[in-house]
C-alpha cells in the first residue's frame, strides 16, 4: 500500500507569491504595474551619446550662457577635427554626457581621437556648454603635452565652478599646455545653431535668434575667464 504523502511546506515567499498570482490573474491591470519596475531594472547601462547634430531643445536650455547654470547637468560638446596630410579631412560631430560615466570630454579622447598619428597635423575646436572640470582639464592637458602635433581650441558658453582654487590651476595648466580657451560670443552660438543643431520639425532654415542677455552675460565670463588665467 503507497504511503500517504503528507503535504510539504510552502517555500519561503511562496503564499506571497501564489497570492499576487491570483490577484494578477483576476487583474490583469495590476499585474501590468507589477511589471513596470522589473522592466526599468533591465534598462542598458549608461552610455555617452555622440551624433552629427543635437537636438534644437538641448542647444536653447544646455549651451545658454546663464550665471547660475541650474538644472543643466549634462556637458554638450560639439567638434571640428581638421586633419592635414598627405590627404587632408575634415570631421565634426557631438558629444553630450550626463556626469554618469566618462565626462563628454574625457569620451572625446576615448572614442573620437584616441590616438594622433605622428605624420599629421591635428587642428581641433571645440563648442562646449561649459568649461572642462579639473579631471577633463587634466586630461586635456595630457593629451597636449603628449601630442605635439595636436591643437586645441576650446569656446565655452558658461564657466564651471570657477571660484574655486583647483578648478582655477587646472584651466592655467591647460593653457600652459597650449590650449586656447575663450567664452563664446553671440556668433559663436549662431554657428554652432547653423552647423550642429537639428531644425525643429517645421523650423527649416529657421535663423538663430539671441536670448535676451546673451551679449551681456558674455562680457561677464569673458572678464572672469581674463582674472583666472592671469
Amino acid at each position: 500500500m503507497a504511503e500517504k504523502q503528507e503535504p510539504q511546506p510552502a517555500q519561503n515567499g511562496e503564499k506571497a507569491d501564489n497570492a499576487e498570482n491570483a490577484e494578477s490573474a483576476e487583474n490583469p491591470e495590476n499585474a501590468e504595474e507589477a511589471e513596470k519596475p522589473k522592466e526599468l531594472e533591465e534598462l542598458p547601462p549608461f552610455e555617452i551619446v555622440t551624433g552629427e547634430r543635437l537636438p534644437a531643445f538641448f542647444f536653447k536650455f544646455q549651451f545658454r550662457n546663464v550665471e547660475y547654470s541650474s538644472g543643466r547637468n549634462k556637458t554638450f560638446l560639439c567638434y571640428i577635427i581638421e586633419i592635414q596630410g598627405k590627404e587632408s579631412k575634415t570631421l565634426k560631430g557631438y558629444l553630450e554626457d550626463e556626469h554618469a560615466a566618462a565626462h563628454a570630454e574625457d569620451a572625446f579622447f576615448n572614442n573620437i581621437l584616441p590616438t594622433c598619428e605622428s605624420g599629421l597635423r591635428y587642428s581641433v575646436t571645440w563648442y562646449v556648454s561649459s568649461s572642462p572640470c579639473v579631471a577633463c582639464a587634466d586630461r586635456i592637458t595630457k593629451a597636449l603635452q603628449k601630442n605635439k602635433n595636436l591643437r586645441l581650441s576650446i569656446l565655452v558658453g558658461r564657466l564651471f565652478m570657477w571660484e574655486e582654487p583647483d578648478i582655477q590651476a587646472a584651466l592655467k595648466k591647460m593653457k600652459a599646455a597650449g590650449c586656447k580657451m575663450r567664452i563664446m560670443k553671440p556668433q559663436d552660438f549662431e554657428y554652432i545653431w547653423k552647423n550642429f543643431v537639428e531644425q525643429e520639425e517645421g523650423e527649416e532654415g529657421k535663423a538663430f535668434v539671441p536670448w535676451e542677455d546673451i551679449q551681456e552675460n558674455f562680457l561677464f565670463y569673458e572678464e572672469k575667464l581674463a582674472e583666472l588665467l592671469q
